[in-house]
């Protein structure tokens, strides 16, 4: 449910706390938001094992920074939560494939044991890779270009004149038309 001032754009600088765009604006499914998150978000909890293994292998890493790198090398469509993650972590660290240093928390690097080494060269796809083989290239690439568009059109409500922002209206409406009709013919 959301609070009622979530979305008062006057109240956080011309956005709302979650964005640029109202609840039911339509980006709420795509950026894992809304009640179904599509194909390739969700991972099982071997794949996030897999992964923590994989990135590990490579260098020693912080928690946040393998939700990123798992993020980024799915090209956005899968992005563990801190609750699978870090819990992952944990375990691996218990089962003596994994070691920690530093502090608490974020502070904590974690690099793979001896033991941890020998599991993760046994994998032969990295977890990430079966996400993007998944979905397909152009999938990929018509998800990237519309988080460009998004960050475009944010950037327009943020910093356009009111003259911009109604030329920007316009080409939205116009493209909007032009994707339907793509839609619509026989190829």
């Amino acid at each position: 449910m959301h609070h009622p001032h979530d979305f008062d754009m006057r109240r956080h600088g011309g956005r709302g706390r979650r964005g640029p765009f109202p609840p039911g604006f339509g980006f709420e499914r795509e950026f894992g938001r809304g009640p179904r998150r599509g194909r390739g978000h969700r991972r099982g909890r071997g794949d996030v094992q897999a992964a923590v293994l994989a990135l590990l292998a490579e260098r020693p890493m912080h928690g946040y920074e393998i939700i990123q790198e798992i993020n980024e090398r799915s090209g956005g469509y899968w992005r563990p939560s801190p609750g699978s993650v870090y819990p992952t972590l944990q375990m691996l660290t218990d089962r003596g494939l994994l070691s920690q240093e530093g502090g608490t928390g974020n502070q904590r690097q974690y690099m793979l044991t001896d033991e941890g080494r020998v599991q993760a060269e046994q994998q032969q796809t990295p977890p990430w890779q079966q996400v993007t083989d998944e979905v397909g290239e152009q999938e990929i690439e018509l998800h990237t270009a519309l988080h460009q568009l998004v960050s475009a059109v944010a950037q327009v409500s943020q910093a356009a004149t009111d003259t911009q922002k109604a030329r920007a209206i316009d080409t939205l409406n116009e493209t909007r038309r032009a994707i339907y009709a793509i839609l619509g013919s026989s190829e």
